[in-house]
């Protein structure tokens, strides 16, 4: 009964507030009534004990990409989608996913001890026992076996190297250790590398990831001492997918690069372990006192070495290809079916993934049954809708890329907006994605309210996360740029597809993360008993859906984009002040002030035009709509980012050396950084030239509506099929 009462709460926000409801952007004036009443019908669909069934059926085994238990939760989803209706599909294509063949750490001075490196069984956790899990291990880590004196480099990212020197301490020839967090993990290592470490071990400190945040699993959600954090190190922020194929997709007889071309692979061996195998290696380290900032929770002074503390640290990969299995399930439009709304997340998981991903993937399910439900009804979306399960995003995004890169022509001509969750947890609701859907994005929010919630989720704070826990790159009001925390990655940043992330995520951080402990008793027991937060995503991405796929005009706005741009430039600006430097955007802040006048009148005429009488007997929107389809594409470069050209948007990029966080003008960022002073002006005027771009491509959208808004439909332009 609980969950009822809850999820109620949760449909009526909007009956709450005023007494006439705010429009809704992309709906005429006398379709917003029918379109809300249809929404809360779609939003009383979702059924928390069926979100409980989908993920205790994909959690039953480990299903990491390319082992036989991914296929068979692939085979399972599809099953379910043909079940309900879709034209569904298991896309097959094959990557390098290597898997550990051998692992070794051993202190060898000043004492003997030899690293378990495994997670023990639990008795409170049946799953913890299941056969045919992953070894604890860092994919795309060189094979190497390497013995030197240790280093305790903090977090691992460059200014702790800095510190480091400041200390008279080189790390050349040693082997580094690092904690997790405040990081990608490739990052470190990759730091660690170009400071000439011989091998870097990672490991999980309980300040940021264990008894320091409070119980920890059985008794509480956060990770136990003998539990590790396993997880790709794969470069991201040059591409992401197969290292051996960047930009086409991997498939059987496809061509591939040389391991050694491969820039994404790691080239020092690297090993995450538990915070009880990397005790008596930190214990045994002399040299300085760590800084304050750098200790941790463990029950000794925190030095930094190097030595006396030395270890030999052995790795070896397979260093094999295999199939990946990607689930598509469509709802094909019956109004507009060129245009396309895609709707994403991941189905591998490095053990059984209740929370990464499976939390989510249950969601994205019962989102597809719901609308499954809602067409039995009479209802037919007038957008197609694409429902997806990727594969081998724990990996490197790989399973969307491949994807995406063998359809990205086709993707680029239909997609209009695409939709990804990944893990699904209790706490505030966050979200990102790009300034266009921002408007739009914030409206949902206006209208739900979180499971038990008094305000929207709007109104509605998102505490900041620690260290450890998997990033949510935004937090209301702020909407920020994208980096490479999901698959939205290859839409955004490589097709140029409007994108958003969103999900509820605690504050404590997801404690168990890519462990034997991510399960579904650990989830049920102390994350969302009553898959409340499940059900709630649910009826939010149903809503977005809805109306993505049922607006009569597409609801993208242009208002937020020079918004992003003038706050990203301050940002910068800052920075460079910080140098003693300046920043000239003057090329970029004229083609801004015109972009926010073209905006404004984009909004002004879209609002008239949503008070013009219905015209059931064809489609007058077809040339704005496929005008705003191609809106963030003409944001992007083709010839890519400086120096990694997979890298299309010149707004926002996973930073060189932030990983899951974006940059934003991450090419006048990185020089900024850099002090390189004469590319950051060079990037200036690149970026100056795309504003321009994409401001005559805002001419071309208030010409199409002109037409519109004059009784003339133009050409149709937008794609059919």
């Amino acid at each position: 009964m609980r969950f009822l009462i809850v999820s109620l709460a949760f449909l009526t926000a909007a009956a709450a507030g005023a007494q006439t409801p705010p429009a809704i952007r992309g709906f005429p004036t006398g379709q917003s009534e029918r379109q809300r009443d249809m929404e809360q019908h779609a939003r009383r669909l979702p059924q928390p004990g069926k979100a409980r069934d989908w993920l205790r059926a994909m959690t039953s085994k480990p299903h990491h990409a390319g082992s036989a238990g991914s296929r068979e939760v692939a085979g399972y989803t599809a099953d379910l989608f043909r079940q309900w209706g879709y034209e569904t599909r298991v896309e097959e294509s094959e990557a390098l996913l290597p898997y550990p063949e051998s692992r070794h750490l051993e202190m060898i001075e000043p004492v003997k001890f030899v690293a378990a490196l495994r997670e023990p069984v639990l008795p409170d956790d049946p799953d913890s026992g299941d056969p045919g899990q992953l070894a604890t291990y860092n994919a795309y880590g060189a094979d190497g076996d390497v013995t030197g004196s240790v280093v305790y480099v903090n977090y691992g990212i460059p200014e702790d190297y800095q510190t480091l020197r400041q200390l008279g301490i080189e790390v050349k020839g040693r082997i580094v250790i690092a904690r997790y967090g405040r990081s990608w993990r490739g990052t470190k290592v990759k730091v660690a590398k170009e400071n000439g470490a011989a091998g870097c071990i990672l490991y999980s400190d309980p300040r940021d990831d264990g008894y320091f945040q409070g119980d920890v699993f059985p008794k509480g959600p956060f990770r136990p001492s003998r539990s590790a954090q396993r997880g790709s190190v794969m470069d991201m922020p040059l591409y992401v997918g197969d290292p051996l194929s960047p930009g086409w997709a991997s498939e059987k007889g496809s061509r591939r690069l040389a391991h050694a071309e491969a820039a994404t692979l790691m080239r020092i061996p690297v090993l995450p372990i538990s915070y009880e195998d990397a005790s008596p290696i930190l214990v045994n380290l002399g040299g300085p006192v760590a800084p304050e900032e750098w200790r941790g929770a463990l029950p000794f002074t925190y030095h930094v070495g190097p030595g006396p503390a030395t270890v030999r640290l052995r790795v070896k990969s397979d260093w094999q290809t295999r199939p990946l299995y990607n689930v598509i399930a469509v709802m094909r439009g019956v109004g507009r079916p060129g245009e396309w709304i895609v709707h994403g997340n991941h189905h591998d998981a490095w053990v059984h993934g209740a929370n990464d991903p499976a939390s989510g993937a249950a969601a994205l399910l019962e989102t597809a049954r719901a609308l499954s439900e809602l067409r039995k009804s009479g209802w037919n979306p007038s957008r197609t809708i694409l429902f997806a399960l990727w594969d081998g995003e724990e990996f490197g995004l790989v399973g969307s890329t491949e994807w995406v890169e063998k359809h990205k022509e086709e993707l680029e001509r239909h997609v209009a907006a695409y939709l990804n969750t990944d893990s699904n947890s209790n706490g505030a609701f966050h979200g990102s994605g790009s300034p266009i859907l921002e408007e739009f994005f914030r409206q949902v929010m206006r209208d739900l309210r979180p499971p038990g919630g008094e305000k929207s989720l709007l109104e509605t704070p998102a505490p900041a996360g620690p260290p450890s826990s998997k990033p949510r790159e935004s937090q209301p009001p702020v909407f920020n740029g994208l980096g490479a925390g999901s698959d939205y990655v290859a839409f955004l940043h490589h097709a140029g597809i409007p994108s958003l992330n969103f999900g509820f995520g605690s504050a404590g951080g997801s404690g168990t993360y890519h462990s034997v402990y991510d399960s579904y008793t650990w989830f049920t027991r102390h994350i969302d008993r009553d898959f409340l937060y499940s059900n709630a995503l649910s009826q939010f991405t149903v809503t977005a859906l809805l109306r993505l796929s049922e607006s009569t005009v597409m609801p993208h706005g242009f208002l937020a984009v020079p918004a992003f741009l003038r706050r990203a430039a301050d940002e910068i600006e800052k920075i460079a002040a910080a140098k003693n430097q300046k920043v000239d955007f003057q090329p970029l802040f004229g083609e801004m002030e015109m972009m926010s006048a073209l905006a404004g009148d984009y909004e002004k005429k879209a609002a008239l035009a949503m008070q013009l009488p219905a015209d059931p007997g064809r489609d007058h929107w077809q040339e704005l709509n496929g005008l705003l389809v191609q809106s963030e594409r003409k944001l992007t470069l083709p010839e890519g980012l400086a120096g990694r050209p997979w890298y299309k948007h010149p707004l926002y990029a996973p930073g060189l050396y932030t990983g899951y966080s974006a940059r934003l003008l991450p090419g006048v960022r990185e020089a900024v950084d850099a002090g390189n002073w004469e590319e950051a002006a060079r990037q200036v005027k690149l970026l100056a030239g795309v504003a321009s771009e994409f401001n005559r491509h805002l001419r071309e959208v208030l010409a199409a509506l002109d037409r519109r808004l004059a009784g003339s439909t133009g050409q149709g332009s937008s794609p059919r099929p």
